[in-house]
Parts: structure tokens; sequence; C-alpha cells
């Protein structure tokens, strides 16, 4: 089972067993981790997307341990300026190893359709006596 999972801001495509990493999170490491925010589930049989997300669904994993990634070099010039100017940066990230994709079964529940239903055939008794007053 895979799903696309939104960490961060990010969309992530995981599975159980795999290994992630993401913006910097505030858990210690070794901790367990749950993600909700599901958007896309596919079972090898179904693929269910959400709207905007897939309810029932959650992601759990473990950190591993957090780190920085690699340097990254911003280089910025203007030319025929003599503007040059060389920066790095470094981010920040926890590892993430995905334990497990629970779907639970929700049904959903058949008292509101009921109440909808006695709704409209108040409204259309409302409607069918206005018709009867502006015929009088």
């Amino acid at each position: 089972m895979i799903a696309i999972v939104n960490i961060a801001g990010k969309q992530y495509r995981v599975a159980k067993g795999d290994q992630i990493k993401v913006a910097l999170l505030d858990t210690e490491a070794g901790k367990k981790v749950k993600f909700e925010n599901v958007l896309l589930t596919d079972n090898g049989k179904k693929v269910t997307v959400g709207k905007p997300t897939v309810k029932g669904v959650s992601v759990s994993g473990t950190v591993l341990n957090h780190g920085r990634d690699q340097k990254i070099i911003v280089f910025k010039k203007k030319r025929r300026k003599g503007y040059r100017r060389k920066n790095g940066h470094r981010q920040n990230f926890s590892l993430i190893q995905i334990d497990t994709i629970s779907a639970s079964a929700s049904k959903k529940k058949a008292a509101p359709k009921k109440v909808a239903a006695t709704t409209t055939k108040t409204a259309a008794k409302k409607k069918t006596a206005t018709a009867e007053k502006k015929e009088d």
C-alpha cells in the first residue's frame, strides 16, 4: 500500500518501510509520529483520492535522527557591473522511517440523509400551501 502524505507543507509518496527526509520536526529521535493529512492511498486494487484529504487514513512512522543536509551554494552575479555574491546554506532535516499506513473502515451515517428527506417534504408542503393561498 502506498500513500501520498502532506508533511510540513510538502507532499511525499510513502510506503511501509520507506525512509524519507523531511523538514526538521520538533520531535525527539526515536519517538513515534503520526500524520493525518493523507491525500491519496493506493492498495494495488483501489485508488482513493481525498477531497482534500482521505478520512480515516493515517501514516505513522519513527523519527530515526536529525541532521543537516549538504551545503548548497547560492551565487548571485550581474554581468558588467562587478556584482558577485556567494553564500552557502545548509537545511536541517529529520529522517523518518514509515512504519504503517492504517486505514479505518468508516461508513457514512444514514441519519443525515433521513433528516434531509424530511426537510424536503416540509418544504414541499409549504410550497403547496403558498400556492393554494395565491389561488384564493
